[in-house]
Protein backbone atom coordinates (compact mmCIF):
# COMPACT_ATOMS: atom_id res chain seq x y z
CA UNK A 1 0.00 0.00 0.00
CA UNK A 2 1.46 3.55 -0.91
CA UNK A 3 1.62 6.49 1.88
CA UNK A 4 -0.85 8.09 0.12
CA UNK A 5 -3.54 5.85 -0.83
CA UNK A 6 -6.52 5.74 1.77
CA UNK A 7 -7.09 3.02 3.57
CA UNK A 8 -9.24 0.03 2.19
CA UNK A 9 -10.94 -2.93 4.10
CA UNK A 10 -13.40 -5.25 3.56
CA UNK A 11 -16.43 -5.37 5.50
CA UNK A 12 -17.69 -8.52 7.33
CA UNK A 13 -21.62 -9.61 6.10
CA UNK A 14 -22.85 -8.76 9.15
CA UNK A 15 -21.40 -5.00 8.79
CA UNK A 16 -22.52 -4.79 5.37
CA UNK A 17 -26.32 -5.74 6.02
CA UNK A 18 -25.86 -3.40 8.89
CA UNK A 19 -25.08 -0.52 6.06
CA UNK A 20 -27.24 -1.66 3.66
CA UNK A 21 -30.42 -0.96 6.24
CA UNK A 22 -29.31 2.20 7.70
CA UNK A 23 -29.01 3.82 4.21
CA UNK A 24 -32.40 1.86 3.01
CA UNK A 25 -30.41 0.62 0.10
CA UNK A 26 -29.41 -2.50 -2.03
CA UNK A 27 -25.85 -3.58 -3.84
CA UNK A 28 -26.55 -2.44 -6.97
CA UNK A 29 -27.04 0.98 -6.03
CA UNK A 30 -24.00 1.48 -4.45
CA UNK A 31 -20.88 2.65 -6.41
CA UNK A 32 -19.08 0.43 -7.93
CA UNK A 33 -14.93 -0.89 -7.83
CA UNK A 34 -13.67 -3.18 -10.01
CA UNK A 35 -12.02 -6.59 -8.76
CA UNK A 36 -8.38 -6.00 -10.33
CA UNK A 37 -8.15 -2.71 -8.37
CA UNK A 38 -4.71 -2.47 -6.78
CA UNK A 39 -6.18 -1.32 -3.60
CA UNK A 40 -8.35 -3.88 -2.74
CA UNK A 41 -7.19 -6.06 -0.05
CA UNK A 42 -6.35 -9.69 -0.30
CA UNK A 43 -9.46 -12.16 -0.42
CA UNK A 44 -12.05 -9.74 -1.58
CA UNK A 45 -14.40 -11.28 -3.83
CA UNK A 46 -17.53 -10.07 -6.48
CA UNK A 47 -20.74 -8.65 -3.79
CA UNK A 48 -18.21 -7.23 -1.28
CA UNK A 49 -18.56 -4.22 0.31
CA UNK A 50 -15.35 -2.10 0.58
CA UNK A 51 -14.77 0.76 2.96
CA UNK A 52 -12.32 3.19 2.10
CA UNK A 53 -11.44 6.28 4.79
CA UNK A 54 -9.64 9.06 3.64
CA UNK A 55 -8.49 11.47 5.82
CA UNK A 56 -8.42 14.98 4.71
CA UNK A 57 -7.06 17.60 7.39
CA UNK A 58 -8.26 16.51 10.89
CA UNK A 59 -11.14 14.85 9.78
CA UNK A 60 -11.69 10.77 8.17
CA UNK A 61 -14.43 11.00 5.16
CA UNK A 62 -16.09 7.35 5.30
CA UNK A 63 -17.06 6.30 1.45
CA UNK A 64 -18.15 2.87 0.40
CA UNK A 65 -17.96 0.33 -3.06
CA UNK A 66 -19.04 -2.69 -4.37
CA UNK A 67 -16.87 -5.51 -5.87
CA UNK A 68 -17.16 -6.19 -9.20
Amino acid sequence: MHILQPKHSKLSQKDSEELLKKYNISLAQLPKIDSEDAALPEGCKKGDIIKIERKEGDKINLYFRVVV
